[in-house]
């Protein structure tokens, strides 16, 4: 689910923003796309897109507007990417990856999409920003959904 970054000391549930009833939203160390996030499954045996329960299904639809919604206060992407993949965390997650056109700047720093107009890069692509720029994207999501 999430991309290695050699730099940061943060651990996964650092990385956490909130919980929903069924989902936990967590920010992707990886900030290729600044506000990337992932809405991770809270049930243990979750492992298909398709084998969503219909209550997780809702949940993903109601969590996911609010992120998305909070997501474009911050940081005002042009488009939305989400990826439900699995290659490499085999639990049920989607990838929520805000898209920009040109620059946006939070924390003092200047972030560019690397890949505007063509899909989103994973791994090949991270981007390593420091513990303290994770936490102020954290904090900032945090605020605006709870």
């Amino acid at each position: 689910m999430m991309t290695d970054t050699a730099a940061s000391t943060l651990t996964q549930e650092d990385l956490r923003i909130r919980d929903f009833q069924h989902w936990s939203l967590y920010l992707n160390p990886d900030q290729s796309y600044l506000g990337r996030v992932c809405l991770v499954a809270r049930r243990k045996d979750a492992l298909d897109f398709l084998e969503m329960t219909r209550a997780e299904r809702r949940g993903f639809f109601r969590a996911g507007r609010k992120v998305r919604r909070a997501l474009a206060d911050l940081f005002q992407p042009d488009l939305f990417n989400y990826a439900s993949l699995g290659n490499v965390y085999r639990h049920l997650h989607v990838h929520i990856v805000p898209r920009y056109r040109g620059a946006r700047v939070f924390h003092q720093e200047e972030f560019c999409d690397p890949r505007w107009g063509q899909p989103y890069e994973g791994r090949e692509a991270a981007r390593t920003v420091g513990d303290e720029t994770l936490l102020a994207i954290r904090e900032a999501l945090r605020a605006i959904l709870e």
